[in-house]
């Protein structure tokens, strides 16, 4: 394929990324199990350099080449931006807040106590070698950020679960939204205190110090100037903070979180922001997860990286169904909600892999542990929608009885 030019490999990666899951879905069928999203995060793993590179090496380092792989980066760093971004703006605390006693109980339960799991599984996991601590990692943002990716749920790709199972706008779809919206919010937190970095603590003091003011400023403007204007606006901002943000060490996806987060639904549309998700996880995202795949390392051999994602599989899943049912307990729930609950609130795919690529990113895990991440998060999101298909035809069966 050397005579073929940059734009030729890059449209030959695009086929790829968009037909090879597509063909795996569609003729497959795998949607009760694997959702489309899930089946394109799986090829951009078989895409990546462990998989491809080893069974076709020549057509692997042909197809993505430097020139093809600095070009697909570009589009996956705006892709996730644009998709944290929306994570922001779609976050919701009114809600939790007139619940809170129930939303801080269940949210706070949920999130705890897988990372405790997930800790102990960081510490297990470092005693197989130290070859899972990255060049630039502290033992203590190891297993906080390792932890914290056991606990997290994926908030995007919980709504489109509960859309498919037709709970989202149910009572039930709106308590778990709650509880998810408080974790939201605790994961950048976490995230934040992570890329703590002293040598530049006074820019991120400056960038906390500038972004405040900035954003009653942005906000004033965005209420007075047409939908479209807002839209530009939006976008302005989204680039201006994410620059800003990174400058200053803490990451440009917690640029684009926060960017996020001070903008409200009303101004753009709750219908028109749906369908721009929509359309940025069909058009966009692919390249992400094939960015993503790109980054897996099978060089501890598989068995140990397989090895790793089952100790953090079991953490992140049994320590969210403890941490539910001890919220049911105290709550007093009817039967078979913490069940529900719990399973649904086990969907990470997205925002899991986002955290896990900054840890990458910053190297304070390796390649080989973000392998481990990733298959843990596929495995925890795939176990959804079977587990949850039959809990709710239970739970339906059970509301019905007569008394």
């Amino acid at each position: 394929m050397s005579q073929l030019t940059v734009t030729e490999l890059f449209l030959i990666a695009m086929l790829l990324i968009f037909g090879l899951p597509y063909a795996l879905w569609r003729l497959g069928r795998t949607d009760y199990w694997a959702p489309l999203v899930v089946v394109q995060i799986i090829c951009g793993i078989l895409l990546g350099p462990g998989l491809l590179g080893n069974w076709l090496p020549a057509f692997y380092q042909s197809v993505f080449s430097g020139a093809v792989i600095q070009t697909l980066n570009g589009l996956a760093w705006w892709a996730v931006m644009l998709f944290v971004w929306i994570a922001g703006v779609e976050l919701d605390l009114k809600q939790a807040w007139q619940y809170r006693r129930e939303s801080f109980i269940t949210g706070g339960l949920a999130l705890s106590v897988p990372f405790l799991f997930g800790a102990i599984a960081a510490l297990l996991i470092l005693q197989m070698g130290p070859y899972w601590l990255g060049t630039s990692g502290y033992l203590w943002q190891f297993v906080l950020g390792v932890g914290m990716a056991c606990a997290v749920t994926a908030l995007p790709i919980l709504m489109l679960f509960m859309e498919k199972l037709g709970i989202l706008r149910s009572p039930l779809g709106q308590r778990i939204l709650r509880y998810a919206s408080l974790d939201d919010i605790a994961i950048w937190a976490v995230l934040a205190l992570i890329l703590l970095d002293w040598d530049r603590l006074g820019r991120q003091v400056l960038f906390l110090a500038l972004f405040f003011p900035a954003s009653y400023f942005i906000r004033r403007l965005m209420g007075r100037v047409p939908v479209m204007d807002r839209w530009y606006l939006a976008f302005i901002w989204l680039a201006a903070v994410a620059l800003i943000a990174d400058w200053a060490g803490l990451h440009f996806m917690v640029g684009a979180f926060l960017a996020g987060v001070i903008v409200d639904v009303e101004w753009l549309g709750e219908k028109a922001l749906d369908d721009m998700r929509h359309w940025v996880l069909l058009a966009f995202m692919p390249v992400f997860f094939l960015s993503t795949g790109l980054k897996t390392q099978w060089q501890l051999g598989g068995w140990m990286v397989f090895g790793a994602a089952a100790i953090l599989l079991i953490a992140a899943v049994w320590g969210k169904l403890l941490g539910i049912k001890l919220a049911g307990w105290i709550l007093g729930w009817q039967q078979g909600d913490a069940a529900i609950i719990a399973w649904l609130l086990q969907t990470k795919a997205l925002i899991m892999i986002i955290f896990a690529n900054v840890l990458l990113d910053k190297s304070i895990i390796t390649a080989d542990t973000f392998t481990a991440l990733l298959l843990m998060a596929i495995g925890s999101t795939m176990l959804t929608i079977p587990r949850v298909t039959g809990l709710l035809a239970r739970h339906s069966l059970q509301r019905n009885q007569p008394e």
